[in-house]
C-alpha cells in the first residue's frame, strides 16, 4: 500500500526535489527584527547571501517552533484521502517540535483509527534530516512497507554523522551552546569549534581548530576517518552563504573517498539563524557508534 512521506523545512531538501516526489514539508517560522512571521516554502526563491548578510550586520532573527496544529492540518487531508503517513522530522533534542507532531497524530488516530502511522526522529537537522528524507522516498518507490521503511529509519539515524563549523561563537553563545567568556576568547583568537550531533540529537562540541581552513580540513579529516561505504552514498553539505568553503569542503571529499553524490544546500533561515552566518556542515553515514564518538 501506497503512503505518504511528509517532513518539515529543516530537511532543507530543495523544493524541485520535494515537488518531483510529492514530500510535503511542514514549515518552521522566522521573524526579522521583529516584523511579521515568514517562512521559506521554496528553497528556490530564498535570497541566502542577503539573509546572512543582514544577520552578520546585526539584524535579530528569531524563530519558532510548529505548533500540533500545523501538523494536523497538514496530515488530516492526507488521511482523508486514504493514505497511511511517515513522518520525517527535525530532532527532539533541539526543537519541541516532534512532541507536537506526536500530539498531533495522538489526536487524529482517534478520528482515522484504521490508518498507520509513523513518526520518525532523525536525531538530525538540516541534511542530516534531508538525507533521510531521501531514504525514506527510495525505500517507498522499492515497494518497501511502511512498517520497515519507518524500522530503517529508525536504525539509519544513528549512523548519521553530522558534523559542522561556526565562523562566530557569538550565535551559539545567543542560544547557550557556550559560555560569554568563551565566546569572547574563541573570536578573538579564531578558535573555530567542531561540533556534532551526539546520541541524543543535542549539539556538542567535539574539537577545535585555529582558524577557518584548518577547520575545515578537520571536518574532511573525520569523514575520511569515519565514512562507510562512500562510492554508495548522497553525502550532504550545508553552508550558510560561504559557497567558497562548501566548494572546498566537497573537493577534500573527493580527494579519498569519493562519494556517489555530494548534495550541497544553502541553510534554510530557521535553522541557520541558530549556527549564523559562515557555517559549514558535512552530513554522512558512519558505523552505528558514530554519534559517540
Amino acid at each position: 500500500m501506497c503512503y505518504a512521506i511528509v517532513t518539515d523545512t529543516s530537511a532543507n531538501l530543495p523544493t524541485p526535489v520535494l515537488a518531483a516526489h510529492g514530500i510535503p514539508a511542514i514549515p518552521f517560522h522566522y521573524t526579522i527584527n521583529g516584523t511579521a512571521e515568514q517562512a521559506c516554502l521554496d528553497t528556490e526563491a530564498f535570497d541566502g547571501s542577503f539573509y546572512y548578510n543582514a544577520m552578520r550586520g546585526g539584524v535579530g532573527v528569531t524563530t519558532s517552533q510548529i505548533n500540533p496544529q500545523a501538523y494536523i492540518d497538514c496530515f488530516e487531508p492526507l488521511l482523508a484521502a486514504g493514505q497511511d503517513i511517515l513522518f520525517v522530522g527535525m530532532s527532539s533534542g533541539i526543537s519541541g517540535s516532534f512532541h507536537s507532531a506526536q500530539m498531533a497524530m495522538a489526536q487524529l488516530r482517534e478520528q482515522y483509527p484504521e490508518r498507520q502511522f509513523r513518526l520518525v526522529d532523525t536525531l538530525g537537522a538540516s541534511l542530516g534530516e534531508g538525507i533521510l528524507v531521501l531514504k525514506a522516498i527510495e525505500y517507498r518507490d522499492s515497494g518497501m512497507d511502511l512498517s520497515e521503511a519507518a524500522k530503517r529509519l529508525l536504525a539509519l539515524r544513528h549512523r548519521m554523522c553530522q558534523i559542522f563549523m561556526v565562523d562566530d561563537l557569538m550565535f551559539l553563545k545567543k542560544t547557550g551552546r557556550v559560555s560569554g567568556a568563551v565566546a569572547l576568547v574563541g573570536t578573538m583568537l579564531q578558535i573555530k569549534p567542531l561540533l556534532k550531533g551526539n546520541e541524543r540529537g543535542e549539539i556538542v562540541t567535539y574539537a577545535k581548530a585555529r582558524g577557518r581552513r584548518k577547520a575545515i580540513e578537520a571536518l574532511a579529516r573525520r569523514y575520511d576517518e569515519q565514512v562507510v561505504d562512500a562510492g554508495s552514498q548522497i553525502v550532504g553539505i550545508a553552508h550558510a552563504d560561504c559557497e567558497k568553503d562548501a566548494a572546498f569542503l566537497a573537493d577534500l571529499l573527493r580527494r579519498n573517498h569519493p562519494p556517489k553524490e555530494i548534495l550541497t544546500v544553502m541553510y534554510e533561515p530557521v535553522t541557520g539563524a541558530h549556527v549564523g552566518p559562515g557555517t559549514l556542515a558535512l552530513f554522512f553515514l558512519a558505523d552505528e557508534n558514530v554519534r559517540s564518538k
